[in-house]
């Protein structure tokens, strides 16, 4: 399927251009699927969604890249999720999308939360894969999730200063990420991430990027004071092979969402941390359903 990639522009962060992808062009009749990818990805983490025909056919996909990531980029240098979130409701509002359910993996969870917590006259549900509404605390810890710092410190250490041009994202950055959210990668897929990531995180401007999205990942605000007042139906859709946020972890925090008119969790067996790309037949199917009940 033929995708269409634009910049939208728009005024928030001192005037920003967001990355935004559309699977095909789209229609008014149907409803609309944001998707926000995980931590350093980009629109390409969901490929397995665009070339889904019968999910196509139901409904437009449409991959917004957060700050930090991808084609966007904003005049201010520094920025949080709650910015991201902010960006997010401003390029529907620019492209005239007055309601949308909206689907995050990882980061991208809690970016989708956040806009609805911002507008919930906007999100009409929320689909959150292999996420957590926790800050990396120690009771993430644990319930058998990750160590996000012991992770993103030496990252954070290693990309503390200026670089020329020539510098491009190492290798054992992209190995290590999607070692944790993949279990690793196979040939092909590696040698397309690894272009993908020397394209996205490239010279002076791509290492404090990349930085701050690190810095974003670990000293992150935990939502837990907040989900009792999402409204909005929620899908949350979590693996059991996921090695950055537990089942556990995930069984706790739905029942946190206590306000939503319906909020279900739905286990994918042996579905890694990147979901939509680890089980893309179960997500797709699940977001089929969803959407279909709640549009």
């Amino acid at each position: 399927m033929s995708k269409t990639e634009l910049t939208v522009d728009i005024p928030h962060l001192g005037g920003s251009t967001i990355g935004a992808t559309f699977a095909k062009p789209y229609s008014p009749d149907l409803p609309t699927l944001v998707m926000i990818n995980s931590y350093t990805t980009s629109a390409e983490l969901y490929r397995p969604q665009f070339s889904d025909e019968e999910l196509n056919s139901r409904m437009n996909l449409l991959a917004l890249e957060p700050y930090g990531h991808g084609r966007t980029r904003a005049t201010y240098r520094h920025f949080t999720y709650w910015d991201s979130a902010v960006a997010n409701l401003q390029v529907l509002e620019a492209l005239k999308i007055d309601k949308a359910f909206v689907l995050g993996t990882s980061q991208g969870g809690w970016i989708a939360t956040r806009m609805a917590l911002l507008a919930p006259h906007v999100v009409q549900g929320l689909i959150p894969l292999g996420t957590s509404m926790d800050r990396e605390s120690q009771r993430s810890r644990d319930l058998g999730c990750w160590d996000g710092p012991a992770f993103c410190t030496p990252f954070i250490d290693q990309f503390g200063h200026p670089v020329d041009d020539s510098w491009v994202v190492p290798d054992q950055f992209v190995d290590d990420t999607f070692d944790a959210a993949l279990g690793g990668l196979t040939s092909e897929e590696r040698a397309f991430w690894l272009t993908t990531y020397r394209s996205n995180f490239a010279g002076d401007d791509g290492r404090h990027r990349l930085r701050l999205c690190t810095i974003n990942l670990r000293d992150r605000d935990g939502l837990y004071g907040r989900l009792d007042e999402v409204t909005t139906p929620l899908l949350w859709l979590h693996g059991t092979a996921d090695q950055v946020y537990s089942v556990a972890n995930a069984e706790q925090e739905v029942k946190l969402f206590s306000h939503s008119v319906d909020a279900r969790l739905e286990i994918v067996e042996g579905g890694h941390h990147f979901l939509s790309a680890s089980k893309p037949a179960e997500v797709n199917q699940a977001v089929t359903d969803f959407v279909s009940r709640w549009s």
